[in-house]
């Protein structure tokens, strides 16, 4: 008896132990993964965010806000950036998510890219540096970056995402929808209550009669309203591919063609369009703005329809 007794408090013994040790692995896990929950930049403060500056490879892209708007600067001109795209480059850095502490020692930096910098993101407030942030190489596994703050020694590891953002090309960032707005959804197609288009071939007019269209300047025996509704929202979400600083909004080029919105709201967008150049591309100015628009042959050959695109088939 004496050893059976023996026998069952030692396993008792080692069950609690082993449930202890359990516990507190579980405890040392939880708190590990709790204290790598970090973000750089508190979200409150991003409705004070009026610039950004990031430079990579020697090359620097520069966002500035005005009047709630995002615009990217280039060639010492302002030309309209991604709203969402600026908005979710800044959730990076706002967003509590696993940033683990890597390192506290300044003699690490250089082990971890930081040291020269590979690349640098700068959020400046108003008259103030929101955020100072240096980036170094890549995991092993080309997952994470490695970063920390300008004037601190700590490298925390994190979204190699930021990369893409910084090292992309310099149209990544531009909103090259010609009525900007519609970026956001804030046009829709049902706001359209005309469409005109003018070519030296003729009139197009289409206009919206409730859930119908009436046509003028070309003979359409049947009509397909969802052809024209479709028709509608190309013209509105027309956009380039990248902006050209090397023409005038003045040129002639842009004296011959041109669609006119009338919208719900009384608004009136006029878009002029060049002809197809040797490569089929063309150029487009919206009045009331200061840049023009490449437009790539595949968005140009939408644009202009016969009247055969509208006949119910």
């Amino acid at each position: 008896m004496t050893y059976k007794k023996h026998f069952l408090i030692l396993v008792s013994l080692i069950g609690a132990l082993a449930l202890t040790y359990a516990v507190s692995v579980i405890v040392t896990s939880y708190a590990g993964s709790v204290s790598s929950m970090y973000s750089w930049l508190d979200s409150k403060l991003t409705s004070r965010t009026v610039r950004i500056v990031m430079s990579a490879d020697e090359n620097e892209t520069e966002l500035v806000k005005k009047s709630g708007q995002w615009f990217v600067l280039h060639n010492g001109a302002e030309f309209p950036a991604r709203q969402m795209r600026v908005d979710d480059f800044i959730n990076i850095f706002t967003s509590k998510a696993s940033w683990p502490v890597r390192s506290s020692s300044a003699s690490t930096h250089s082990r971890f890219g930081i040291e020269p910098p590979q690349a640098r993101v700068t959020i400046y407030g108003e008259n103030t540096t929101l955020l100072d942030i240096i980036l170094g190489s890549d995991d092993v596994f080309r997952n994470e970056t490695y970063f920390r703050k300008a004037g601190q020694n700590e490298v925390r590891s994190g979204s190699g995402a930021v990369k893409t953002y910084i090292t992309g090309p310099i149209n990544n960032w531009y909103n090259l929808r010609l009525i900007t707005e519609t970026e956001n959804g804030s046009i829709d197609v049902s706001s359209v209550q005309k469409l005109s288009v003018y070519t030296p071939q003729g009139v197009q007019i289409f206009t919206r009669k409730n859930r119908t269209w009436e046509i003028a300047g070309i003979d359409v025996q049947k009509p397909d309203y969802n052809s024209v509704e479709n028709y509608a929202r190309t013209v509105l979400n027309a956009e380039g591919d990248n902006f050209d600083d090397t023409i005038s909004a003045s040129d002639p080029m842009f004296n011959y063609i041109s669609f006119m919105l009338e919208l719900g709201n009384g608004r009136v967008v006029t878009i002029r369009l060049s002809d197809p150049d040797e490569s089929g591309r063309r150029y487009a100015h919206v009045a009331g703005k200061d840049y023009i628009y490449a437009i790539p042959t595949w968005m140009g050959s939408r644009l202009f329809r016969d009247a055969s695109s509208f006949e119910m088939q």
